[in-house]
């Protein structure tokens, strides 16, 4: 019985160990000085995965140019993989392998200009506590009894597979390729477009290559034993591109109808947003064991086929928000997780504008105030660089989603929408060119021709709301103010002639109504009304 119990200690300790290693994971944060030396061009994966012993095998070239000659190259991998050999530009390098780091000293030093470090490696990586929150792999069975693995790692960064400069500032301007090798009868969904599959043996390799700037957490392979199940979209610019769903076999028939859904939101974004940015690879979705993930072009679904009706359609939430990550997170990216409410947030809302678009405007205006009742109201920026953990926190969904409510009414439709669209459509905060929220304050205020720095700090820097104090002066007569806020605040009052608008500020002014006004009664802001 000691012996047992003494085994049972040691595992029970090792897996802690394994979780504590994986909730310890922390993507981005203070940008290493050898680091921000680096612009990774590419990344190459070329990995064996294997689910009988749960592990990984291969290796990985980043691409990257050397702004200045250095004495040290350093890349991020987890310390639960093992580095077997690494080469720079072909020759065979020194290293070490600690706390997470690959260090990579010179001789002498490492010339300015293209390098390519190849690193081999394998071993076995972390398994996801609590995907996609807490992420790693996941080595799951499908109902037929099939591997079914999914990898998912956006808050711990791709350094929990392959090695790489884990920093939200930098994607690969060139893409990626990915070569996943797996066993025979297996199928691989990944970013981009499929450049080839071969057999051998009792393998299959999927080869996987997309051109665009990607993210680090979205070049993930997806392993299963799929059906890949197609539909032809024609893009609000007229392109075509084919839609693929890489759907568990037993599941295949949910697949058609699933696409047609998908296509229903698309439209709705590309109203809103431009058009799909991926239009020369293809739109993607691949059925996961975890409940989702705005993986580039090839999202990441596990809402197991579930829908609600907004207005008289079929809506799948996770579906569309996942894919509405297309555009905030994969095309309008943060170049630092202090300004993680850029990707979230404005995608929450987007969500919104599909609900306003197949329910009409009082279903998207009672979603927002619903919004607004399960806000915890603390900042949604709490420096401007920061690690994941720290930026992640649920505000950024729904107080981010509510602030662009808030800044359409404060700004109105009219500059409010066609400023959203320039974001995601101009080149200067797309693609290769990362945005953080200056940059979209400066936008903002440029298409306002108005400072809007007050509205946006007061918003997503602060945990205050409005406070608008009503006064009653005399019978039928109301002073009403807006006490904490220094500029002028349009806003919509309900009195016995309606509802009329008014500009409130610290100076009050004097509404007659026969009845008690109701101030902002349709919800576009954070507020506390007081009463005296």
């Amino acid at each position: 019985m000691r012996l047992l119990a003494s085994l049972l200690t040691t595992t029970f300790f090792s897996v802690l160990t394994l979780v504590l290693s994986a909730q310890d994971m922390k993507s981005g944060g203070v940008l290493k000085p050898e680091q921000a030396n680096m612009d990774v061009r590419h990344y190459t994966l070329s990995l064996a995965i294997r689910p009988d012993s749960q592990s990984i095998e291969g290796f990985t070239d980043i691409d990257c140019i050397l702004k200045e000659a250095a004495p040290l190259l350093i890349l991020d991998l987890t310390h639960l993989l093992q580095v077997q050999k690494i080469e720079v530009n072909g020759r065979k390098a020194d290293f070490r392998h600690a706390q997470d780091l690959i260090y990579i000293p010179a001789a002498k030093t490492w010339p300015a200009g293209k390098t390519r470090i190849r690193v081999y490696y394998g071993g076995k990586p972390f398994i996801a506590p609590r995907a996609p929150w807490t992420g790693g792999f996941q080595w799951e069975k499908d109902s037929t009894g099939h591997p079914w693995i999914a990898v998912t790692c956006q808050s711990e960064g791709a350094k929990i597979f392959f090695p790489c400069k884990d920093h939200p500032s930098d994607e690969p301007n060139e893409g990626a390729d990915m070569i996943i090798t797996v066993p025979r009868g297996l199928v691989v969904a990944g970013p981009g477009l499929l450049v080839s599959t071969k057999h051998k043996g009792t393998t299959s390799t999927y080869h996987w290559r997309t051109r665009y700037t990607i993210s680090n957490y979205c070049i993930i392979p997806n392993v299963g034993n799929y059906s890949k199940v197609t539909r032809l979209y024609t893009s609000v610019d007229g392109n075509k591109i084919p839609m693929e769903f890489y759907v568990l076999k037993d599941h295949a028939d949910k697949a058609p109808y699933q696409l047609q859904l998908l296509e229903r939101s698309c439209q709705v974004l590309e109203k809103y947003f431009g058009e799909y940015p991926w239009a020369k690879e293809k739109i993607g979705l691949v059925e996961t064991p975890h409940l989702g993930m705005e993986h580039q072009s090839m999202i990441a679904y596990g809402n197991k086929f579930r829908y609600v009706k907004v207005g008289n359609e079929d809506y799948d939430w996770l579906m569309t928000h996942e894919f509405g990550h297309e555009w905030w997170a994969n095309k309008v990216s943060n170049k630092d997780w202090a300004h993680m409410w850029i990707q979230e947030g404005i995608c929450s809302y987007a969500d919104a504008l599909f609900t306003r678009e197949a329910g009409g405007e009082e279903a998207y205006q009672a979603r927002m105030r619903n919004t607004m009742r399960h806000l915890s109201g603390k900042p949604v920026i709490w420096s401007d660089t920061a690690d994941s953990d720290l930026a992640y926190t649920g505000d950024i969904y729904g107080k981010g989603a509510f602030f662009m409510h808030s800044l359409r009414h404060y700004i109105g439709d009219s500059i409010f929408f066609p400023t959203l669209k320039k974001l995601a459509t101009d080149p200067a905060y797309t693609y290769d060119n990362m945005v953080d929220t200056y940059d979209v304050l400066k936008l903002f205020n440029k298409e306002s021709k108005r400072d809007l720095t007050a509205f946006f700090d007061f918003y997503l820097r602060t945990t205050n709301k409005f406070d608008i104090l009503v006064k009653s002066v005399a019978d039928g007569k109301y002073q009403v103010s807006v006490t904490n806020f220094d500029q002028a605040l349009p806003v919509e009052i309900s009195t016995d002639k309606g509802l009329e608008k008014w500009t409130l500020s610290k100076t009050p002014v004097v509404i007659s109504s026969q009845q008690l006004p109701a101030v902002d009664p349709i919800g576009f802001y954070l507020k506390t009304v007081r009463y005296e």
